[in-house]
């Protein structure tokens, strides 16, 4: 998976879980990361749901991490994985410049129930940290802007 970040320089998105304004122009470049690059992440079960944190390496690798990965984007990317009728939700997580995801009927049943591979999500954050986000800045520059 891709994601191409807009042509545009401003980042107009807003997302349910935003009661704060994260309005700002995010520079755009010649670059490519996979998420891995820009965050750490960390997953596991919630019953049949898989709860996935993403946490910036750099503060202001956030706002482009934010841009980049929206509940419809991050839906898209673990389409194979969410059953029918299953939402995904993002939270903020501002004391560690992270976001949280939570994947609604992701496990196929969860725990012992499942018969999936992985019926705990443990993989699912080196599933999402291979997401590619493109037309990105580099982070000398991402860190230079943000300072």
């Amino acid at each position: 998976e891709t994601y191409k970040a807009p042509e545009f320089e401003a980042s107009e998105e807003k997302t349910s879980d935003e009661n704060v304004s994260h309005d700002q122009t995010l520079l755009t470049g010649d670059h490519t990361y996979r998420l891995e690059d820009l965050a750490y992440m960390r997953s596991g079960d919630k019953g049949n749901s898989c709860n996935v944190g993403v946490i910036a390496r750099h503060p202001a690798f956030l706002p482009y991490i934010r841009s980049a990965l929206s509940q419809q984007n991050v839906g898209h990317h673990f389409r194979h994985m969410i059953q029918d009728g299953g939402k995904v939700h993002r939270y903020e997580v501002p004391g560690i410049h992270g976001l949280n995801f939570v994947l609604e009927s992701s496990l196929g049943g969860g725990g012992i129930a499942s018969i999936r591979p992985d019926p705990l999500g443990k993989a699912f954050g080196q599933i999402l940290g291979e997401l590619k986000l493109e037309n990105l800045p580099s982070k000398e520059q991402m860190i230079n802007a943000a300072t």
